[in-house]
């Protein structure tokens, strides 16, 4: 009994000493958290459209130098694969299999889709884009082609990442359609069943 008495006054002895260092650290670190809560404040701000063009022009004169320079990226959904290149000369177009991304594309929803990730960052006549994109249905190579004009933005310049990351257009979709299974007419779908 007297044993578990002084293990006891030890922890107590122990807990007095370091409470000052505790709540001394816990001040130190409200005063740390103040500025840092304030400079998130101003990051989490939405770039101006004049910010973004200033970016663009500025990523543009540091490539000027080089011959025909253009930025690639791969974009993926489903079974659909895109490879998006970006050119900062030429003409500003966008181009899908050597179509305009409207004649393409026939429904809006999918025009608006494809071009989402480059009117978020406003830049969508700032740039001549070209994807050959192949595999999936209309709808995959939309969302195939929206993640890789994401990517090859962030390569054209990273300060446009964290935007893109928030409305979820660097994130590669996992969703497949499931493997059908023997036995079975579709992946779960049981064939149908007859008493007699």
């Amino acid at each position: 009994m007297p044993r578990t008495k002084k293990i006891t006054t030890k922890v107590e002895e122990k807990k007095e000493e370091n409470a000052p260092a505790v709540t001394e650290a816990a001040v130190n670190k409200e005063e740390i958290k103040a500025p840092v809560i304030e400079i998130e404040q101003n990051l989490s701000e939405d770039i101006g459209e004049d910010d973004i063009s200033k970016e663009i022009a500025k990523t543009i004169k540091e490539t000027a130098g080089k011959s025909d320079r253009y930025f690639e990226a791969i974009g993926r959904r489903k079974t659909a694969v895109a490879r998006v290149r970006l050119f900062t000369k030429g003409d500003k177009e966008f181009i899908v299999n050597n179509k305009p991304y409207q004649q393409y594309f026939q429904t809006q929803e999918d025009q608006e889709t494809a071009v989402a990730s480059m009117k978020k960052m406003k830049c969508l006549d700032k740039f001549r884009i070209i994807v050959k994109v192949k595999g999936g249905g209309h709808r995959a190579q939309a969302g195939a082609i929206r993640h890789g004009t994401a990517r090859v933005l962030v390569d054209f310049n990273q300060n446009f990442r964290k935007r893109l990351r928030k409305a979820g257009f660097l994130t590669r979709d996992p969703r497949m359609r499931e493997r059908k299974k023997f036995g079975l007419k579709r992946a779960r779908r049981a064939p149908q069943w007859a008493k007699r």
